[in-house]
């Protein structure tokens, strides 16, 4: 299974899957021609060279992530899969193109499945773990707290997408109102760098590569989330990266992807047991 990173951020988030024939983008925050051009750059990365997607599955309602679904299923007959209450929330086009799926109730599309997850945001959201029969990924955003059963519905992915929104510090700091900081570090808002670190202590073995999602450009710098996480993931054998607000950034979830020269954005050291995490909520 091949990963490419389209897009991560308050400005549009897509994720490309492709697998045995299948290419499936989650989320549609950018428009036919941006993705085309990621794919188009990340081809030597090992992406094929097909350039739009069979399917689009959305995570939630809010536009960055739900974006351009409609025009995708208008203008280029691309179903829509969005669970049942983002299919009553959001524009998606043509209603003979759009699939409702159950919050907690796999389905598959094409040579892949998908598991969601419900997650606590202000809008109905789902974490899915994506299995193409040999690897397992699992894409994590827009939580403001990790529910009760979270860990076990990623647990033995090879590759873990997990957002690390903010840091605490710049988003106190920060231009934002009140009204919003309030709202981005509620329970319904994003996972800040510490909260994304407790889950990844806590996560088993099993996992070889970690991306750091949805950083906020504000509230956040990469190598802030970055050494944060390298402390919760030390003495793992576990590649970490930050993915980037545009990319192309190709994750394969078959082995870890090989470092950049002179790269600083990711780690890997030995294995140790995981660590117990503490403080789940319920949802």
């Amino acid at each position: 299974m091949k990963i490419t990173i389209i897009a991560s951020g308050s400005g549009g988030n897509a994720t490309l899957f492709a697998s045995r024939g299948t290419r499936v983008l989650v989320d549609a925050g950018v428009g036919p021609r941006v993705l085309e051009q990621c794919i188009s750059a990340a081809a030597a990365g090992g992406a094929d060279g097909r350039l739009l997607p069979d399917a689009i599955v959305i995570t939630h309602a809010h536009a960055d992530h739900v974006g351009v679904a409609a025009r995708y299923n208008k203008k280029h007959k691309i179903p829509i899969y969005a669970s049942e209450a983002t299919v009553r929330a959001a524009e998606l086009g043509d209603p003979e193109r759009v699939r409702g799926f159950s919050s907690r109730e796999p389905f598959a599309v094409g040579a892949l499945t998908f598991s969601p997850r419900p997650l606590p945001h202000d809008a109905a959201q789902v974490a899915l773990v994506v299995d193409d029969g040999a690897r397992r990924a699992a894409l994590v955003t827009d939580l403001g707290e990790v529910p009760t059963g979270l860990l076990e519905h990623v647990a033995g992915c090879d590759v873990v997408m997990l957002e690390s929104n903010y840091d605490a510090g710049l988003l106190e700091a920060g231009p934002y109102p009140q009204h919003l900081k309030r709202r981005i570090r509620s329970a319904r808002g994003h996972l800040s760098n510490a909260q994304a670190c407790e889950l990844l202590a806590a996560l088993p073995g099993g996992t070889h590569t970690v991306a750091l999602m949805h950083l906020s450009e504000v509230n956040n710098r990469p190598e802030l989330a970055l050494d944060a996480a390298r402390d919760a993931l030390v003495g793992r054998r576990t590649r970490l990266v930050a993915a980037p607000p545009r990319g192309p950034l190709v994750l394969d979830a078959a082995a870890p992807p090989a470092p950049p020269p002179g790269a600083a954005r990711s780690s890997l050291g030995p294995s140790a047991p995981p660590r117990q995490l503490g403080l789940f909520t319920r949802i």
